[in-house]
């Protein structure tokens, strides 16, 4: 984090959006460093741990929102920790000049395991609340950026609604290379394995951006800021690497990028429906399993009068206490999170098929 800040200060940025800063004294540390650059700054607290995202700006912070998405992981997978962060998307708005600019900046849900992505659904939905949300909030805005980790790469679904629903543009689109982001080669958190199979590694973390108004926007430069190696050691800056893009604003009227999302919409709200279906089966094997466990307690009971021995007693004890432990868990995954994971895909599907609805509308009348 030091040597990031410390990175930051020797560049002339105008706005800086950071991802996983977990610890708020990160965050002051950041701020303290570029103050003199980068005057403004807003950390968007959220969840457990803190969302893990801020904005860092040359320009006056005009006004600043956060949109927790309904449907972000789960609590008991304590390893993956996603839940924790309660993540979300995070505006400001900035006054360049003469121009209202608002800056989105976002975290979705890591993917974790692409083969059997149980996150899937999550990600879909939050990609949708992430377009519709922008899409919602950018009238009166001259221009819209938004920037951030989003674990989806340029052909998954999840990217495709966002540029979609939104109408934003890629800043890497006229980039001669892939400048991948994440798991490459040259950075010393990636394993060799992974080093071989795809040394470019995966574009992952996106600057998009949307001209509105009567302002075009033109992008000048895209690239890898940081240098491969922190300097004097051998480890990088993270295992992600810092993409910067320069973006030209000039009078004129904008060009909205233009992508198909009607078969993408379908394409998520078949994997909405069958993460529904999934839900509803789990919902059985959760209260089957409370059922059983319920058995062997009741059972215990009788078994007081005869032990004489305080061992056992105690063992016995022990083991109630961890069959109560795991009847209580399976009573909360059957009735309170089963309810609002199964609410939260049933409102992000409804949200769907009504743009889904609208867009086909709009179509027929032309």
């Amino acid at each position: 984090m030091e040597a990031i800040a410390e990175r930051l200060i020797t560049e002339n940025y105008d706005i800086i959006c950071l991802q996983e800063v977990w610890s708020i004294n990160d965050f002051k540390m950041i701020k303290a460093k570029v103050q003199e650059q980068l005057p403004h700054s807003h950390y968007f607290h959220s969840g457990v741990l803190g969302s893990g995202i801020c904005v860092l700006s040359r320009y006056p912070i005009l006004d600043v929102m956060f949109h927790k998405w309904p449907l972000n992981g789960y609590v008991h997978k304590i390893h993956h920790g996603d839940w924790f962060g309660g993540k979300g998307i995070g505006l400001c708005k900035l006054r360049i000049q003469d121009m209202n600019v608002n800056v989105y900046i976002a975290h979705l849900h890591a993917e974790y395991n692409r083969l059997n992505d149980e996150y899937i659904a999550h990600r879909v939905l939050q990609a949708f609340d992430t377009a519709q949300f922008i899409r919602m909030t950018c009238a009166g805005a001259d221009s819209a950026i938004l920037g951030g980790d989003l674990n989806t790469e340029p052909q998954d679904l999840a990217y495709r609604i966002i540029c979609g629903i939104a109408g934003l543009s890629d800043a890497c689109s006229n980039s001669s290379s892939n400048l991948g982001t994440n798991e490459c080669a040259n950075n010393s958190y990636t394993g060799s394995k992974l080093a071989r199979t795809l040394p470019e590694g995966k574009r992952i973390d996106h600057i998009l951006y949307l001209g509105l108004q009567n302002y075009k926007v033109e992008v000048i430069n895209f690239q890898h800021p940081f240098p491969k190696r922190v300097p004097y050691k051998d480890f990088s800056y993270s295992d992600h690497e810092a993409i910067m893009a320069t973006l030209k604003f000039s009078p004129g009227k904008s060009q909205l990028a233009s992508i198909d999302v009607k078969d993408s919409l379908k394409e998520a709200l078949n994997i909405c429906e069958t993460s529904l279906k999934h839900v509803r089966r789990q919902r059985f094997w959760y209260l089957l399993l409370g059922c059983i466990l319920i058995i062997p307690l009741v059972w215990s009971m009788g078994l007081d009068c005869s032990i004489t021995s305080l061992g056992v007693n105690i063992g016995l004890n022990i083991g109630r206490i961890f069959l109560t432990a795991i009847l209580c868990y399976t009573l909360f995954m059957s009735t309170i999170w089963n309810s609002v994971e199964k609410n939260t895909l049933k409102a992000g599907c409804l949200g769907m098929e009504i743009y889904l609805t609208n867009l086909s509308n709009s179509i027929d009348k032309k």
